[in-house]
């Protein structure tokens, strides 16, 4: 080994997420914290909920209408939760809609506890969670850039992705085999309960109100915000690229379905498991991703690949097969979010980040949504397996006509990107401001 050749140990540290936005951020660690716990219940329902449905339907396309329901909530609530997260104080926001949040989890808990459950309410849970997760996110997404350093965002990117699929794979694994031998209302309670714990973490972080530009919650604000989306046509390809790969690739609707047709109702925990494993590995090796200058490139690369792996998982007729494909989808998908993050977070000007993160929540929530919708529809049409085999096939061709049309997408270079240069002049500016202020009140 010569002098100048890394360290094995050096290698392996280099890998490992960068833990720099914990160390420097206590309103960081609080809200990684908040979503951590609330996360891990939410994944609990995101599992039981379909169940339920599908026990007291028996049918795909009842499971995919949870789709269909939480479409609006989350398209009119999305775009103008983002006006909101611009005109108010993002904190207060984030607190009122996670106490909403957990209400719901109590509602469902209720209904699930009734001799005769009914349906209605599992939909109309739906549509209001999705209602206010649409005002909540705007204002949290806007809020991560004013709590870290901007070449810090990367970083704090991955490690979102990593609380995320903490959540992700313990939550739905528990809830297979809580769901199986507990009951639906155990899922449900363990929800409402990780809400009231986030809620003492939110509480402690810094008011974070409105910055002096920005417009007031409107049509035209909304507006306004469309117009700079329009403008940016590498973020518009992320929308698209991400909206595509949901819409057509996403088959969760459809696992309950896929487990009995391969006769492995036990594994149907471990099918809900996957993709979030598969983003957690992703995530904790996830060092590498702030050596990466073309972002563009990474999250179209990451795309086709879902649509690959998707592919391959409904083609297989062998259960662990599925499991590994999933897996592997799953990691693809935290690639391609880990630089559509840093994207956003480091181009977009403050005083819009409430309005473009309505923007984003449409691109990575609408596709799921609508995905459960042509999942489930295509399933009870066509079958199950062909219903995941063909939209893995579609996303791949759509991410690869998507990249044509779309260059500037795939030249985006984050150290030649003048939005990416005024931004980081912007936050070094205000960083000076406060120092020569604190200084001064020191001095006086």
């Amino acid at each position: 080994m010569t002098d100048d050749a890394p360290a094995p140990s050096s290698r392996f540290r280099s890998l490992l997420p960068d833990l720099s936005p914990w160390r420097a951020s206590a309103d960081f660690r609080r809200l990684w914290m908040a979503g951590l716990v609330s996360n891990f219940g939410t994944f609990l329902t995101f599992v039981a909920l379909p169940v339920q449905v599908k026990e007291l339907t028996g049918s795909a396309a009842a499971v995919g209408a949870i789709g269909a329901v939480e479409l609006v909530p989350l398209v009119v609530f999305g775009l103008y939760g983002g006006a909101l997260a611009d005109a108010f104080d993002k904190r207060t926001l984030i607190v009122w809609t996670e106490a909403g949040l957990g209400l719901l989890s109590v509602v469902l808990l209720v209904n699930a506890l009734l001799p005769d459950p009914a349906v209605w309410p599992l939909y109309a849970v739906a549509a209001l969670s999705s209602a206010l997760t649409s005002v909540q996110r705007p204002a949290l997404d806007s809020l991560w850039p004013r709590i870290v350093a901007h070449e810090q965002m990367p970083a704090a990117t991955a490690l979102n992705s990593l609380r995320w699929t903490v959540g992700g794979v313990a939550g739905p694994a528990l809830a297979g085999v809580v769901v199986a031998y507990a009951g639906l209302g155990w899922a449900y309670a363990a929800d409402a309960a990780t809400f009231a714990v986030s809620l003492l973490y939110i509480a402690r972080i810094a008011a974070s109100p409105a910055s002096h530009e920005a417009a007031k919650p409107s049509l035209r604000a909304v507006a306004e915000g469309a117009r700079y989306a329009w403008s940016r046509k590498e973020l518009l390809g992320t929308y698209a690229v991400d909206l595509a790969a949901m819409f057509l690739a996403m088959p969760l609707t459809v696992l309950p379905f896929l487990a009995d047709e391969l006769d492995a109702q036990w594994a149907l925990g471990l099918m809900y498991a996957t993709v979030p494993l598969g983003s957690l590995l992703v995530s904790v090796t996830s060092g590498w991703a702030s050596r990466v200058h073309r972002h563009g490139r990474m999250v179209v690369l990451a795309a086709a690949l879902w649509g690959l792996a998707i592919a391959a998982a409904g083609v297989v007729g062998n259960v662990w097969l599925v499991l590994l494909f999933l897996t592997v989808a799953g990691g693809c998908d935290m690639v391609s979010g880990i630089f559509r993050g840093a994207m956003w977070n480091q181009t977009i000007p403050d005083e819009l980040r409430g309005r473009l993160a309505g923007i984003e929540l449409l691109s990575y929530s609408v596709g799921p949504t609508l995905g459960q919708v042509r999942s489930g529809s295509f399933a009870a049409w066509w079958g199950v397996r062909a219903s995941v085999w063909s939209g893995g096939l579609a996303c791949t061709g759509a991410v690869a006509l998507l990249a044509l049309c779309l260059p500037k997408l795939m030249t985006y270079d984050v150290r030649t990107s003048e939005h990416a240069a005024r931004l980081r002049e912007q936050r070094a500016a205000a960083a000076a401001a406060a120092t020569t202020a604190t200084a001064g009140t020191g001095g006086a």
